[in-house]
C-alpha cells in the first residue's frame, strides 16, 4: 500500500530547475514532519531536506543549501521541494517519507530510520 506519492521528477539541463510534489491519500501531511531524500545508482540514500509541522523548522544538507527550498501546502496536503540551479551531482531517485519519530530540530534530522512510510521515487535527470 502506497503511504506517500512523489512526483514532478524530469529530465532538466545544468542550471535548470524542477518542483517535486509529495502527496499522500492517506496521511494528513501537516501533522507530519516531511522528509526528502535522493538516490543516485551506486550510493547511498541521502538526506537532502525536511520540513516540521511547523514550517519555520526546516533543514538542508549543505550541499543543497540556497538552491532547493522545501515547503508546504496544507490546503492541497502537498509538500514541494523546489530544486534551482541543478547540478551534474543533483540527480537520483527522489523520495519522500515521514515517521513519527523525526524532529527535525535534532541534531541527525534525516536518520532514515527514523523514517517508517516512504514513496516509491521520482526520478531526476541532469544532463546537457
Amino acid at each position: 500500500q502506497v503511504q506517500l506519492v512523489e512526483s514532478g521528477g524530469g529530465l532538466v539541463q545544468p542550471g535548470g530547475s524542477l518542483r517535486l510534489s509529495c502527496t499522500s491519500s492517506r496521511f494528513t501531511l501537516e501533522y507530519y514532519s516531511i522528509g526528502w531524500f535522493r538516490q543516485a545508482p551506486g550510493k547511498e540514500r541521502e538526506g537532502v531536506s525536511c520540513i516540521g509541522v511547523s514550517r519555520n523548522s526546516i533543514y538542508y544538507v549543505d550541499s543543497v543549501k540556497g538552491r532547493f527550498t522545501i515547503s508546504r501546502d496544507n490546503a492541497k496536503n502537498t509538500v514541494y521541494l523546489q530544486m534551482n540551479s541543478l547540478k551534474p551531482e543533483d540527480p537520483g531517485v527522489y523520495y519522500c517519507a515521514t515517521g513519527p519519530g523525526v524532529v527535525v530540530t535534532s541534531a541527525n534530522p534525516m536518520a532514515p530510520n527514523d523514517y517508517d512510510y516512504w514513496g516509491r521515487g521520482t526520478q531526476v535527470t541532469v544532463s546537457s
